[in-house]
C-alpha cells in the first residue's frame, strides 16, 4: 500500500531533473502521474522508464489551448485529478538594463501564466471536486504544489524576469490558498536555491552549454562554471541540491502529511539566501 494509493498527479517539465525525480517518487508511493515535456519523444521515454502507471503529454504550454489539453489528456487518463506540480520553467538570464521585453515576458508566461492556465483548466476536477464532497460531508484534500525559486522571494543579481516570475507565482500561489482552501485543496510553493539540473550546468563565455531554441530564439542554460564553484561558500549545507533532494519537499506538500499546511511557500535551499537558483 502506497500512501498516494488512487491518486492522479500532472507533474509538468517531468521528463527530466527535478520533475522527472517527483514522478518517480510520487509513483513509487502508489499515484499514478501524468509525464510532461516540450519534447513529446523524452517525455514518452521518461514514463516507459517510471515504474506504475503513467500517461504522456507532450506540447508547449506556453500555446494557447495547450494547458487544457494537458489536463484533459490527465483526467482521460486516470479518470481524476487529485495533484497539479507546476513545475515546467527554464532560465534566460540577463542584466535588467540590457534585458530585452521578449526576455522579460517569455519568463513571466513560462512560471507564471502557464500555472495559472493549468490550474484554471484544473478548477473543476480540484475545487469542484472539492466542493461537491464538502457538500456530501466527506473531507478529501488535493493539492498542488507551485515550484518557485529563492530567486522570487529574495531576488537575484541578472535574473529580473525569473525573480518577477517566480514572485508572481507565489502571489498566486497564496490567493489560491485564499480561494481554494474551503474546498479542501492544499496550495503551496517549494522555493529552491541551487539545485543541480541543466538549468544550473556549466556554461562558458565561448558558447559552452546546453541550448535550446524557443519560438525561433536560440537560448543558452547554465551559469559559468567560476559561479558554480562558488556554491559552497554560498550554501551552508555545502553543496547543491540533487534532483532528487528537490523532490522530496514536493512529495511531502503532495502527501496527507501536508493536509493542514496551506498557502505557504516552502524554502528548501539548504541555506542558501542569495546568489545561483534553478
Amino acid at each position: 500500500m502506497g500512501v498516494l494509493d488512487g491518486k492522479a498527479a500532472i507533474v509538468t517539465g517531468s521528463a527530466r531533473g527535478i520533475g522527472r525525480a517527483t514522478v518517480e517518487l510520487l509513483a513509487e508511493h502508489g499515484a499514478r502521474v501524468l509525464v510532461n515535456d516540450l519534447d513529446a519523444e523524452l517525455a514518452e521515454q521518461a514514463a516507459a522508464e517510471i515504474e506504475g502507471e503513467t500517461a504522456v503529454f507532450g506540447g508547449d504550454l506556453t500555446q494557447d489551448g495547450v494547458p487544457e489539453e494537458l489536463v484533459r489528456r490527465a483526467v482521460d487518463a486516470f479518470g481524476q485529478l487529485d495533484i497539479v506540480v507546476n513545475n515546467a520553467g527554464y532560465t534566460w538570464d540577463g542584466m535588467a538594463h540590457k534585458m530585452s521585453d521578449e526576455q522579460f515576458r517569455a519568463m513571466l508566461e513560462i512560471h507564471t501564466v502557464v500555472p495559472f492556465r493549468v490550474l484554471r483548466a484544473a478548477a473543476p476536477y480540484l475545487r469542484d471536486a472539492g466542493k461537491a464532497d464538502r457538500e456530501a460531508g466527506r473531507e478529501i484534500f488535493r493539492k498542488v504544489v507551485n515550484v518557485a525559486s529563492i530567486s522570487g522571494t529574495q531576488g537575484n543579481l541578472g535574473q529580473a524576469n525569473y525573480s518577477a516570475a517566480k514572485a508572481g507565482l507565489v502571489g498566486l500561489t497564496k490567493t489560491l490558498a485564499r480561494e481554494w482552501g474551503a474546498f479542501r485543496v492544499n496550495v503551496n510553493a517549494v522555493a529552491f536555491g541551487f539545485v543541480e539540473t541543466r538549468l544550473t550546468a556549466a556554461s562558458d563565455d565561448d558558447g559552452g552549454g546546453e541550448t535550446f531554441v524557443k519560438n525561433g530564439q536560440e537560448i543558452r542554460l547554465g551559469i559559468p562554471e567560476k559561479m558554480r564553484q562558488l556554491a559552497p561558500t554560498i550554501i551552508p549545507l555545502g553543496r547543491p541540491a540533487t534532483a532528487e533532494d528537490a523532490a522530496g519537499p514536493i512529495f511531502f506538500l503532495c502527501s496527507p502529511w501536508s493536509n493542514f499546511v496551506h498557502g505557504q511557500v516552502l524554502t528548501a535551499s539548504g541555506g542558501q539566501t542569495t546568489g545561483m537558483t534553478t
